[in-house]
C-alpha cells in the first residue's frame, strides 16, 4: 500500500506537468471552474515544506486574486471562499489532509506559481471576458475575424476626410467625452480639468488618478481595452503610470497608423456611417469618396432641429440655413417640405442610406396638413409653439419623414428614451453632449405603436431600428418589432443595440437576452459605436466578447445545439454580414471575412463541435 507522502507526489507531480504543457486534460479541468465563475485552486504539499514557505505561498494567492479568504474545516482541508461559492482543494480520495501549504498553482489561465513569487497574465488578455472554452472558440474563430460596419456613430467627417493626426493622448482620448467627464466629477475633479481651460497633460492626470475608481464601471474595461488595442499597453493606468503611458501613447500617435484613416484600417472597418444635419453640405464625404479609401464613409440624415417649434429663435436661423442649402425661400410650410426633400435627395445621391431621430418617446398625436402650417407659420414669427402643439407638430413631421425613407428604401433608427440637459446651470455654462444627461421614464410602448401602425396603415413603413436606453422597457421594444414584421424583409423592425447609459457588458446582455427570447437573434444587426471618439472602436470586439460568452455558456449547459456551422455562421451574421445584408449600402467595398481555416466536414473543425474545438 502506497504511503500519504507517495500519492501527494505522484498527484503533484502529474498536475504540475499537466499545467506546464497546458495539456488538454488541465485546461478542461479548468474550465469546469471557470464555467462556475469563479477561480479554482489546485493545492498540493510536501511533508518537510517550512512554516515560511507556507505563509508565501498564501500571501502569493490572496494577492492574486484578493478575493480568496482562506478558511479550515474540521478536518483541517484547506477551503476558500470564492465570492459566495465555497470551493475545497481538489486532491486525490486517496491523499491525506494536511493542514499545511507550501506549493500552490492557482489554476485560471495565465497565472501560475512554480516558484517563488507569483506570475499573472496582463488583465487585457485575449480570454478577456470569455469564461468558457467554447466561448473562446466562438470568438477566436467566428467574430474576432469580421470586419466592422459601424452604421451609427458621430465620429467627425472633416476629422476622416483630412486624416487628423492627433497631437497627444488628450486630443484622441478625453476631449469631448463626457462619459470620462462624469466619472471624473463623480470622483471631485474640478470642471477646469474635464471641459475647461487645464493644460492636456494636467487634464489627462485627473483622468488617471480617476480610473482606479472606476472598477465595475464599464469605463474601467473600456479603459484598458483601448490601451491594449491602440498602444500595446498591458499597464494599469493610475497615477503611478500616467506619466510613462502618456509618453509612450503619444509616441505611437506620431505613427500613420493612427492616425484616423490608419486607425479606420487598423480595426478593418468596411463603412463608418456619421450623423449629419440636412443642412450639411457633406463636402467632407465626398471629398473622402474620391480619395478611393477601402473604407466608405457615408452620412446618416439627422432632421431632428426640424421639430423645434418651441423654439422659435434658434428654429428660424436652421431654416434659413436649409432654405440655403436646398435653394429654396422657405415662406410656408410646403416650402419646408420642399426644402427638406431636396436634402434628402441630395443625401441619397451621396449614398445616404440612413435616417436618425433622438427622441424623448416617439409623437404620436397626429395632425392635419393645415394644423401642421398653422403651427409652422407660428413659429417663422417667433412666436413659440405651447407643448400640445409642439408634440402634434412633431407627430406631422415624423410620418413626412417616415414616408420619404420608405420611398427610397432607407432605414430609419429611433433612439428614444434618454432625459438630456437636466442641470440648467451647467447647459448654460458648457452647453448641450457636456455629460448631464440621463435614463428617461417616459411611457414609450403606446406611442410607439401608433406612430409605426400608422406609417404601416398607408404602406410607408420603413426598415426601422428601434433603441431603447431604460432596460425597463426593454421587452416592450422586443416585442413591438414582432408586430411589424411583414414578411419583405428579415428583420426588417429591428430592437437595436444597447444603448448609451447600456452598451456595457450587462445592458448587452440584457438586450441580448429580451431579442433571444421575443424575437430572432439570428437577423439582429450588431454593435455600433456611437460614440464621438475615434478610441471607441474596441467596443465592437467588447461586445462580441459578450456575444460568444453568452452563446458559449448556452452551449456548455446544453441549452442549444454544439453545432459549429449553426451557432457560428449566426455569430458571423450578427457581427457584419447581417448589417451588410441589411443596409446595402452601395459603396462598401468587398473585407476579408470569416476564417478561411474552418473546415467544411458539416461545419465542425477537424470533424469537432464548438465546444470541444481547440480554443
Amino acid at each position: 500500500m502506497q504511503s500519504s507522502l507517495q500519492i501527494w507526489k505522484r498527484w503533484g507531480k502529474r498536475h504540475l506537468m499537466l499545467l506546464r504543457r497546458n495539456s488538454h486534460s488541465a485546461q478542461r479541468d479548468f474550465d469546469k471552474f471557470h464555467a462556475r465563475g469563479c477561480a479554482s485552486v489546485i493545492l498540493f504539499q510536501s511533508i518537510a515544506a517550512k512554516a515560511a514557505e507556507r505563509d508565501a505561498a498564501k500571501t502569493a494567492v490572496q494577492k492574486i486574486h484578493p478575493r480568496l479568504q482562506k478558511r479550515g474545516n474540521r478536518r483541517g482541508v484547506p477551503q476558500f471562499i470564492v465570492g459566495n461559492e465555497k470551493r475545497v482543494d481538489r486532491r486525490p480520495r486517496s491523499a491525506p489532509a494536511f493542514p499545511n501549504l507550501t506549493r500552490l498553482i492557482l489554476a485560471r489561465p495565465g497565472c501560475f506559481i512554480p516558484n517563488g513569487p507569483a506570475t499573472c497574465m496582463k488583465f487585457i488578455n485575449e480570454d478577456f471576458l470569455l469564461t468558457t472554452r467554447t466561448a473562446r472558440h466562438l470568438y477566436h474563430q467566428f467574430a474576432e475575424p469580421e470586419p466592422i460596419l459601424d452604421y451609427h456613430c458621430h465620429l467627425s467627417p472633416k476629422d476622416i476626410a483630412e486624416n487628423r493626426r492627433f497631437n497627444n493622448l488628450f486630443e484622441i482620448w478625453l476631449e469631448g467625452d463626457h462619459y470620462k467627464w462624469r466619472a471624473m466629477r463623480s470622483n471631485g475633479v474640478a470642471e477646469k480639468f474635464c471641459t475647461g481651460a487645464a493644460d492636456p497633460f494636467a487634464k489627462f492626470q485627473a483622468w488617471a488618478a480617476t480610473v482606479p475608481h472606476t472598477l465595475r464601471n464599464p469605463l474601467y474595461h473600456w479603459t484598458h481595452l483601448e490601451l491594449k488595442r491602440y498602444f500595446d499597453i498591458d499597464e494599469l493606468l493610475d497615477e503611478s503610470t500616467a506619466a510613462r503611458i502618456w509618453k509612450r501613447a503619444n509616441e505611437r500617435l506620431a505613427t500613420s497608423e493612427l492616425t484616423t484613416q490608419g486607425i479606420l484600417k487598423k480595426f478593418n472597418v468596411s463603412c463608418v456611417c456619421t450623423t449629419d444635419d440636412p443642412a450639411d453640405d457633406l463636402k467632407y464625404h465626398r471629398a473622402f469618396a474620391a480619395s478611393g479609401s477601402a473604407t466608405a464613409m457615408l452620412p446618416a440624415y439627422r432632421p431632428d432641429r426640424a421639430l423645434t417649434v418651441d423654439k422659435p429663435e434658434t428654429f428660424n436661423k436652421w431654416v434659413d440655413a436649409l432654405g440655403a442649402a436646398a435653394d429654396v425661400e422657405i415662406r410656408t410650410l410646403s416650402d419646408f417640405l420642399d426644402a427638406l426633400r431636396a436634402r434628402h435627395n441630395f443625401f441619397h445621391e451621396n449614398g445616404c442610406r440612413l435616417s436618425d431621430h433622438g427622441l424623448n418617446q416617439c409623437p404620436a398625436d397626429f395632425c392635419s396638413p393645415k394644423i401642421a402650417a398653422g403651427i409652422f407659420a407660428k413659429a417663422r414669427r417667433g412666436q413659440a409653439a405651447s407643448p400640445e402643439e409642439h408634440g402634434r407638430f412633431a407627430a406631422f413631421m415624423m410620418l413626412f419623414f417616415g414616408k420619404l425613407d420608405a420611398e427610397k428604401g432607407w432605414t430609419k433608427q429611433l433612439h428614444l428614451g434618454a432625459l438630456r440637459n437636466n442641470n440648467t446651470r451647467l447647459l448654460k455654462q458648457l452647453g448641450p453632449d457636456t455629460g448631464f444627461d440621463s435614463i428617461g421614464d417616459f411611457p414609450q410602448a403606446t406611442a410607439l405603436a401608433k406612430y409605426l401602425d400608422k406609417l404601416d396603415s398607408e404602406n410607408a413603413l420603413p426598415k426601422t431600428i428601434l433603441y431603447n436606453v431604460n432596460p425597463s422597457d426593454n421587452y416592450a421594444f422586443a416585442t413591438m418589432i414582432g408586430n411589424f414584421q411583414d414578411g419583405t424583409i428579415p428583420g426588417k423592425i429591428q430592437f437595436g443595440s444597447g444603448w448609451w447609459f447600456l452598451d456595457q457588458k450587462e445592458g448587452m446582455t440584457w438586450q441580448l437576452n429580451a431579442l433571444s427570447n421575443l424575437g430572432l437573434l439570428s437577423r439582429f444587426v450588431g454593435m455600433i459605436t456611437d460614440s464621438r471618439s475615434f478610441m471607441s472602436y474596441p467596443r465592437h470586439e467588447y461586445f462580441r466578447r459578450v456575444l460568444c460568452n453568452l452563446i458559449g455558456r448556452d452551449i456548455e449547459n446544453g441549452e442549444i445545439p454544439d453545432d459549429e456551422l449553426l451557432v457560428g455562421t449566426m455569430i458571423r451574421n450578427i457581427c457584419y454580414g447581417n448589417a451588410k445584408q441589411y443596409f446595402g449600402f452601395p459603396a462598401v467595398k468587398s473585407h476579408q471575412t470569416g476564417n478561411p481555416s474552418r473546415a467544411a466536414n458539416g461545419g465542425r473543425r477537424n470533424g469537432k463541435s464548438a465546444k470541444h474545438a481547440k480554443a
